[in-house]
């Protein structure tokens, strides 16, 4: 289960997941919009609309917590003014979009017959996206394998050392998952390009 395939009838790029998976997906994505939002900056309830469109009041430094450095690197870091200027004008718009494309993969489990709380494992999830909810499928996916690398300090060519690791120890379920996300990340991108 869980792998994407591209619906020949109607171009929809289509998944079964099982109640499990799906329920996990909908947990990481949930996490990963409650990190967005906990070092977001607060904003006044009474701005105009139009004050609200060109509003630039972002962050200027770096994040604290790990995952979101890695979700927003700094764009200079040879240049910590340029940095900061540049963070303070894209950030905002870039955690919301990270946001909303968490928030479309909970949508789109939640649509396809996930329940609010999960009794019945064995119940499958039909998740069918159009090609807008598919590229949002996608950089949901790829926001949330950054995430875990960044939390289990997963690098390059440090295959050996996850392959060796023991069974009990947390770290290999949660890089198993992170390996499952990249299987389910390839089945998307080859079920959107097909």
């Amino acid at each position: 289960m869980g792998a994407f395939t591209r619906h020949r009838g109607s171009g929809r790029v289509i998944a079964n997941f099982s109640g499990f998976e799906a329920d996990l997906l909908r947990n990481l994505a949930a996490q990963l919009v409650e990190l967005l939002r906990d070092e977001q900056p607060a904003t006044a309830d009474d701005v105009d609309p139009l004050a609200a469109m060109f509003d630039f009041t972002g962050p200027v430094d770096e994040p604290d917590d790990p995952v979101l450095l890695r979700l927003f690197p700094t764009a200079y870091a040879e240049d910590p003014e340029a940095a900061g200027e540049f963070r303070r004008y894209t950030e905002t718009t870039l955690r919301e979009g990270k946001e909303r494309t968490a928030l479309t993969i909970i949508s789109s489990l939640e649509d396809g017959g996930l329940p609010p709380e999960l009794e019945d494992f064995e119940l499958v999830i039909d998740v069918e996206l159009d090609p807008a909810a598919a590229m949002d499928w996608l950089r949901g996916l790829n926001d949330l394998r950054l995430a875990l690398a960044s939390r289990l300090g997963v690098e390059e060519g440090d295959e050996e050392f996850w392959e060796t690791l023991d069974d009990e120890d947390p770290r290999a379920a949660a890089h198993d998952i992170y390996e499952w996300l990249g299987y389910l990340q390839e089945t998307l991108v080859s079920a959107v390009d097909d």
